[in-house]
């Protein structure tokens, strides 16, 4: 796969920068990444794969993958897609590259350690073939599986023990801010958060939005239908009790990307 150097010159204001800096000592660069139908639509339905942008928007992926130092999804994803979370652009480690040179860190939010990967999971043969890294799992469970731990240590992989608080309902919630910390003591600089739906709509609420340092959106010119997976952040309600918009993005830069069009901007309030 390759991504032309002309396409990537209107990205760059928008990425982490080369050099790896980063002046928030408490958090890496944040970019919330997804692409979403006409509609809103992340997929037709949960758990269900859903292909949405073009084959131009697709290496785009790639190379924001490239440019980050980890990709980050919830289990519901990783049970449902089986990702790869790997760059296969030409000359990157493993794709013409020495060792594992611009493969970022995939990490997989399971609060209760229900993902039931194995070793054939995408994952773990691209560990093997030498072409991605072994996943971080962030965790509330103390005492993950032993089975699973261990063969995520034989693949230098680990889980992550984070808080998380649990609602009356039985829903975890996570503690972004903690994690964020954690990761960039770890030596993740940049993280790129590519869904899904519950994991988006959370870090838009008016809680976490500060977290988020980039938003790129790819919008394709397809409505999914009704019953699809959503982006939309619950509204926020103002003093006297109306209703106001959720969030905003300030400084949006539009850019047309083949049949789709790629939105970029920082969260506002």
């Amino acid at each position: 796969m390759e991504f032309p150097e002309s396409d990537m010159e209107f990205l760059e204001a928008h990425l982490p920068p080369k050099d790896g800096s980063n002046p928030r000592p408490d958090s890496p660069f944040v970019t919330l990444t997804f692409a979403t139908s006409l509609d809103s639509s992340l997929a037709l339905s949960p758990g269900a794969p859903t292909a949405i942008s073009g084959p131009q928007s697709k290496a785009m992926t790639h190379y924001l993958r490239l440019r980050h130092d980890g990709i980050l999804i919830g289990v519901g994803t990783a049970a449902a897609d089986d990702p790869s979370l790997n760059c296969r652009l030409v000359g990157v480690g493993g794709y013409g590259g020495e060792g594992l040179e611009g493969q970022p860190r995939p990490i997989v939010i399971d609060p209760a350690a229900r993902w039931n990967f194995t070793e054939d999971s995408k994952l773990f043969r691209l560990c093997r073939e030498g072409r991605g890294r072994p996943p971080w799992i962030v965790t509330a469970v103390k005492d993950p599986p032993a089975e699973k731990e261990a063969m995520l240590q034989r693949y230098g992989g680990r889980y992550v023990s984070v808080d998380f608080t649990t609602s009356d309902s039985g829903q975890h919630r996570l503690d972004w801010g903690g994690l964020l910390l954690t990761l960039k003591q770890s030596g993740l600089n940049s993280v790129m958060i590519e869904g899904g739906g519950r994991v988006i709509n959370t870090l838009l609420e008016p809680e976490y939005l500060s977290q988020i340092t980039m938003v790129i959106i790819t919008i394709a010119p397809t409505w999914l239908g009704k019953g699809g997976v959503v982006v939309s952040p619950e509204r926020r309600v103002n003093e006297g009790g109306r209703a106001i918009p959720a969030a905003r993005l300030a400084g949006a830069k539009w850019y047309p990307f083949g049949e789709d069009v790629v939105l970029c901007g920082r969260p506002g309030q």
